[in-house]
């Protein structure tokens, strides 16, 4: 079958371009109104992680797994525990698709905010001007609630990234926020050598170019041939793609003038043309451009809602995640990780072992574990359940990688497979049974050993002469 590919966007290094991003939004709040001290906020990367829920009514963050109960509950900087958590949320449940109350944190580009929740709802708890109250905090006859609190950080996030000086900040120093990596060439040369290349990225073209040319500025291409401007690695370029709109009804497709950045008047109808970059569009219209079906093209995006959800549901196409942080959670599992042994097995003489102690024991390592990945802990898991993030990981995207890069090291003709899952419990349900009911018998033929040992005992004392 025909593949087609659609690299994603830059990757921008983390945690400089979190920083950058946190310290902008910030500007903007306090240019809005809210106090001067929080200028002082520093962004901490260890806090955050994506995945996130913010609770709008009462100023939390929630980690939760994929059915709605609560993993981690976290006010300000202030981790609640098991019976606080039951005050606020019965049952230590949320109805997910409340999208009114509860919003999702799920993107690279949400983890600023994600730490500037944190900070405001703390801030304004430790602040004698404000009178904490459930749902927001009292200035005097002034309330502000947890709900405006976040539609301002929103609008915040919206005006850096759309108006604000993020991207020129961006641009002026590439080296500090933007990953470069001397096999993309390479890898998109492959690529271009048994399939269509595309790129679709909501940035325009002039901040695109620039971000590109960076991408490509080597001294020669893939396998020391000649250097090639990076528009010729791709077979359709689309820029302002306004993705997820772009999986729906899209926008007017239109040609840009790459001279001066700007959209040619009118709307592009001819055939694809190599070299020319196209604005707007949908995903429609890519595959009428490539002559491509749903399931030729191989989709690759870092956003989970907006690249490929909604290109699966939508679109049917293969879809390609990427997880920049996959890289350090597998480093931490292979080199950090590794469970005590006495939590893996239990004394054989032990018969009646203390079960609190023991639950105690398995929360406290649990807790320890998890601290090495940050102060939310894993991204995929919390102890040894998964988290919302990744169930949707698990739902939607076909592969996933800290970076598609790792495709190079592939044929192309290569066939993933993930590892068989069981439609039903009842095959794992009669493996324990069967596990279980040996270790019963196992257990009783002990019993019964020592048993006999006793018996033998006094019946060597009773025999023994005075």
């Amino acid at each position: 079958a025909k593949c087609y590919f659609a690299p994603l966007s830059p990757v921008y290094k983390s945690p400089e371009y979190e920083a950058l991003g946190f310290e902008l939004v910030v500007e903007r709040m306090v240019s809005i109104g809210y106090p001067q001290e929080l200028l002082s906020f520093v962004y901490d990367p260890s806090f955050p992680t994506r995945g996130l829920v913010f609770d709008t009514m009462y100023g939390n963050l929630l980690k939760v797994d994929a059915y709605g109960n609560i993993l981690v509950c976290v006010h300000g900087f202030n981790f609640l525990r098991g019976p606080d958590i039951r005050e606020l949320y019965p049952n230590k449940f949320i109805q997910r698709d409340d999208t009114e109350r509860f919003y999702i944190l799920n993107t690279l580009f949400n983890l600023p905010e994600t730490y500037l929740f944190a900070c405001l709802v703390d801030f304004f708890s430790h602040c004698d001007r404000y009178a904490s109250c459930d749902t927001g905090f009292k200035d005097g006859d002034l309330f502000m609630s947890f709900k405006s609190m976040f539609q301002d950080v929103r609008d915040s996030v919206d005006w850096v990234h759309a108006k604000g000086t993020l991207k020129s900040k961006t641009l002026e120093n590439l080296e500090k926020y933007v990953v470069k990596d001397a096999k993309l060439s390479l890898l998109l040369s492959r690529m271009n050598e048994v399939s269509k290349v595309f790129l679709a990225t909501n940035s325009d073209y002039k901040y695109t170019d620039k971000i590109m040319t960076y991408l490509f500025d080597f001294s020669h291409g893939p396998k020391d041939s000649a250097h090639r401007p990076w528009q010729s690695y791709f077979d359709l370029i689309l820029v302002d793609a306004r993705k997820p709109l772009f999986f729906g009804e899209g926008t007017v497709l239109r040609q840009v003038d790459t001279t001066t950045g700007r959209l040619k008047i009118g709307t592009y109808t001819g055939p694809l043309q190599h070299g020319i970059v196209y604005s707007g569009g949908s995903s429609d219209m890519v595959c009428d451009l490539l002559g491509a079906k749903g399931k030729d093209i191989v989709y690759i995006g870092d956003h989970i809602f907006g690249d490929i959800l909604k290109s699966k549901k939508r679109q049917g196409w293969r879809t390609f995640l990427v997880i920049p942080e996959l890289a350090q959670e597998l480093h931490i599992d292979v080199t950090v990780v590794v469970p005590p042994p006495s939590l893996l097995t239990l004394e054989p003489r032990c018969l009646r072992p203390d079960i609190s102690a023991i639950q105690r024991r398995v929360k406290r390592v649990t807790h320890d574990m998890d601290m090495c990945y940050g102060m939310m802990g894993s991204l995929f898991r919390s102890g040894s359940r998964q988290t919302l993030f990744a169930s949707q990981v698990m739902r939607y995207a076909d592969l996933y990688a800290a970076s598609f890069i790792n495709l190079l090291y592939y044929p192309f003709s290569y066939l993933f497979r993930a590892s068989h899952v069981l439609v039903g419990t009842h095959a794992r349900t009669h493996t324990h049974t069967q596990v279980h009911s040996l270790t019963l018998t196992l257990e009783r033929q002990r019993q019964r050993q020592r048993q006999r040992q006793r018996q033998r005992e006094r019946e060597r004392e009773s025999a023994s002469p005075e």
